[in-house]
């Protein structure tokens, strides 16, 4: 069975995220690459970290570094996990979704990451459908603008539940949001 990683792994791309996923349980935040710097992104890793923690997990080459050194001037308490340039290049190129899950779990090891055995399911499914923010006519636009106040983003109605639960949003914190967006309709 994976290990279930408590924290947020911030990482580049999407191969990366496939790579992340191969060897540990963990909610994943994509940047992009240099796209990190848009404000999206960073309010989306702002709600990470306060509720869960980061890890920064970039490519080890100059452009990954330069993304790391980014994120740690808005967040300068994160941790950070590092695979070594021999472990993540393949075929001449260097990158996290090249590094085998050993790797990745040795590299998340050094972080001192916390390992968890269950995270805490607040939400249901059932619960976001009684809210009006899966399976309405107006959900979608609805999840938008929570997802936006929260700043966890917009996704359909399973990866928004996802997010909820794994990011470590409270319910008092959804019940403001909510409540906001339902009376400036």
């Amino acid at each position: 069975m994976k290990k279930r990683i408590r924290e947020i792994i911030v990482v580049e791309g999407r191969d990366d995220i496939s790579a992340v996923k191969a060897a540990v349980d963990a909610e994943i935040i994509q940047v992009n690459g240099f796209a990190v710097r848009k404000k999206e992104n960073i309010d989306r890793i702002r709600v990470a970290e306060k509720n869960r923690g980061i890890i920064i997990l970039t490519d080890p080459d100059y452009a990954g570094n330069e993304i790391r050194k980014y994120i740690h001037k808005f967040f300068p308490e994160a941790k950070d996990a590092y695979i070594r340039r021999i472990e993540g290049t393949k075929d001449g190129d260097i990158g996290v979704e090249n590094a085998s899950p050993e790797a990745i779990i040795n590299a998340l090891e050094k972080a001192r990451c916390t390992v968890s055995e269950e995270l805490q399911e607040s939400f249901t499914m059932s619960y976001l459908i009684e809210c009006g923010l899966v399976g309405g006519e107006e959900a979608s636009e609805k999840r938008e603008k929570v997802g936006g106040r929260l700043g966890i983003g917009y996704s359909n109605g399973k990866q928004f539940l996802s997010k909820l639960n794994r990011y470590g949003i409270t319910k008092e914190e959804f019940e403001e949001a909510l409540t906001f967006v339902n009376s400036s309709n």
